[in-house]
């Protein structure tokens, strides 16, 4: 099944009383379970240091590997970059936004996050996902992470994440999502950097960053 197909089943989820629940336990600090137009994944507000801490424990994940952020949109986004990575974050955003690929830059001084990792830079990504995009519109950026213990495979739905996790978490069931984890780059240096390989092939990425080309004599 590709991932535009799982998002189709993963859509139709209830969302005014679901997404109130979960939106109110995300700002309680707590970590929840959501479906992703990915894999499910485990979330948290991105500028409480103990939810930080809790799903850095519960993944059984170092926390010198940072956890990405979800946004509700390239604006969300352009306010966690530094001003010198925003031209190519917002180039890339234009051509895969909503979608699967994080984009590491240089963070905005000031950014007040606990993700673990190295404090001078975030990953960023917004997702496929409507209901994601409008948590994050609601609470905020989402520290997310794919939804395993480090390491294992990710869930793919919510009875493996309740299965994994136990019935204390609280998960947002939006039925199968079954799309590969997404590409993640890193725009820090010169030149892009394939950190994971994911949906988004990297030779496309380079070609969205690629200057356009000037028209030759007439």
């Amino acid at each position: 099944m590709d991932a535009r197909r799982a998002l189709e089943q993963a859509v139709p989820v209830t969302r005014g009383e679901d997404l109130d629940r979960l939106a109110a336990a995300l700002q309680r600090g707590e970590v929840v379970a959501i479906p992703t137009d990915t894999v499910y994944g485990l979330a948290v507000d991105a500028g409480s240091v103990d939810a930080a801490a809790s799903v850095f424990a519960l993944k059984r994940r170092p926390d010198s590997v940072a956890l990405p952020l979800l946004v509700a949109s390239t604006d969300q986004a352009a306010q966690l970059a530094a001003p010198e990575a925003l031209e190519r974050l917002e180039q890339l955003a234009r051509s895969f936004w909503p979608g699967a690929l994080t984009i590491v830059v240089a963070r905005a001084a000031g950014t007040n996050l606990h993700v673990g990792g190295d404090p001078a830079t975030i990953g960023l990504r917004c997702p496929e996902h409507p209901l994601v995009r409008e948590l994050c519109s609601i609470v905020g950026p989402l520290a997310t992470t794919s939804a395993n213990r480090h390491g294992e495979q990710p869930c793919s739905s919510a009875d493996e994440v309740r299965t994994l996790f136990g019935s204390e978490l609280l998960v947002l069931d939006g039925g199968p999502c079954a799309g590969e984890p997404s590409t993640v780059i890193s725009l820090v240096g010169p030149e892009p950097v394939l950190l994971r390989a994911g949906p988004v092939p990297f030779e496309v990425i380079g070609a969205a960053l690629a200057p356009p080309r000037g028209r030759g004599p007439t």
